[in-house]
């Protein structure tokens, strides 16, 4: 089984990231995941633990063995596999790091969570 990437295009910002980083990862012929948009696909939320709501505030990527990657977690999954970006995933990993990647990611995810909604994205 491959890993999947649960995403959300209605919002303008995250559309962009996961079409940068999707094409990244095929330029370095990374293994491609399975992308879920929840946004044309909802229902795929039923095989995740996971709330229609929550992967439209956080990126989520669900690995090989199930476990759930959310948030900054995601993206250094991501990162991990992808040539170019291990250096990003070793970096942000790093302790201090890590926690002050976590605070900033979940604060600019809650903020764009608010604009959407304030905007109807969805």
């Amino acid at each position: 089984m491959t890993y999947k990437v649960y995403y959300n295009s209605a919002c303008p910002v995250c559309n962009a990231g996961i079409k940068d980083q999707r094409q990244r990862m095929e330029q370095c012929h990374a293994e491609n995941p399975e992308w879920v948009d929840i946004h044309s696909n909802p229902e795929a939320l039923a095989k995740i633990d996971s709330s229609l709501e929550q992967v439209r505030e956080r990126l989520h990527v669900c690995d090989a063995d199930g476990n759930m990657h959310i948030g900054i977690d995601a993206f250094i999954y991501l990162w991990q596999q992808t040539t170019k970006q291990r250096w990003l995933a070793y970096c942000v990993r790093l302790p201090i790091i890590y926690q002050l990647s976590r605070l900033i990611y979940n604060g600019f995810a809650k903020g764009l969570y608010v604009w959407n909604r304030a905007l109807k994205h969805w």
